[in-house]
């Protein structure tokens, strides 16, 4: 199966069409199959009194509260119009997170093919009740989620209209960057296994190490967020990949796909090949006549594996040689 993966611009493109449109132009470069946005109206999504986050300061250079600096990062509907007209040109598949429910209408209005639900939005009823109504594919993240409160958000997306396989459960650590000892990848496989569901990996980590593995065991989707250049100004550059970290990224999870095959054990076409050079085969260790048996003095094990094969060695110690053979000849049956 094809790992869906997705280039998270967020709101790395600073409140810049033109940023955003560079962002969509690398990701497409990349081969991400998606890239994603984020949108919200700030006076919906934050209270004006709201502190940054601890990583966001430390990306910013002038503190402030979160509703100045998301204030700067909005999308109109008509950026998502023009954005949308760029990502089809370029044949990259658009999306965006809504953060409140004003957002979730116009994303409704453009006819995405999918839901992504962000990790804060988890114990949103009422947004979770929305989202699940439209009965199309959801991407659920679950940082900072506990078992029971990803087994919840399932339930109410299905009572209100989306069955369970329309959903993929995405495991992620909400921090940024993510530190290694805490991605805790296994918790994938352990929601895939509690709930029965497609699981992938949303990553806040340093590099591509950990998406690459989420793949190997189980992911089918990838997120993670990239950006331009880590030191533009912003609350997700430093934690994001650059483009060139991108491609490599897309490039190892492809190989991976490639690595995976068919989970059938039996010699590859490319092995077949190299049997007769790797295998050994019964020979003569020294001159045997005919007539004359063989025994462990008069032949041994050597390659190549073009003769008979040392698995039949007992049978072939204590019959009759039926010819002559020389030392290093293969034995016949």
């Amino acid at each position: 199966m094809k790992t869906i993966i997705i280039a998270e611009a967020g709101v790395n493109h600073n409140g810049s069409l033109a940023i955003a449109k560079r962002l969509i132009e690398e990701a497409a470069k990349a081969g991400a199959d998606y890239i994603k946005f984020q949108t919200f109206v700030t006076e919906k999504l934050v209270s004006k009194e709201t502190k940054q986050a601890e990583y966001q300061k430390n990306s910013l250079e002038n503190e402030c509260s979160q509703f100045d600096m998301l204030k700067e990062l909005e999308l109109s509907l008509n950026d998502h119009y023009e954005l949308i007209e760029y990502c089809n040109q370029l044949k990259i598949a658009f999306f965006s997170t809504a953060f409140d429910l004003d957002s979730i209408n116009l994303l409704s209005k453009l006819n995405l093919p999918l839901w992504k639900i962000p990790s804060g939005e988890i114990t949103n009823l009422p947004y979770l009740q929305k989202i699940g109504s439209f009965n199309k594919p959801i991407i659920l993240s679950t940082g900072m989620a506990t078992l029971g409160e990803i087994e919840s958000a399932i339930e109410v997306l299905e009572k209100s209209g989306t069955p369970r396989n329309q959903i993929t459960i995405l495991h992620c650590t909400t921090e940024y960057p993510a530190p290694i000892n805490e991605v805790n990848l296994k918790a994938m496989t352990t929601i895939a296994e509690a709930f029965k569901v497609r699981v992938g990996y949303s990553d806040h980590t340093a590099g591509i190490e950990i998406p690459l593995a989420a793949v190997a065991i189980g992911a089918v989707v990838i997120e993670k967020h990239f950006t331009l250049d880590r030191n533009m100004k912003g609350p997700d550059h430093k934690a994001s990949l650059e483009p060139d970290e991108l491609k490599k990224m897309v490039e190892g999870i492809r190989n991976i796909e490639l690595a995976m095959g068919n989970g059938i054990k039996r010699p590859t076409p490319s092995e077949i090949k190299n049997k007769i050079v790797a295998r050994k085969s019964i020979v003569a260790s020294k001159k045997i006549k005919a007539g004359e048996l063989f025994t462990i003095d008069n032949i041994t094990i050597k390659r190549p594996g073009n003769g008979v094969s040392p698995m039949l060695w007992n049978q072939i110690v204590g019959r009759r040689a039926k010819r002559d053979f020389r030392p290093d000849e293969l034995i016949e049956q």
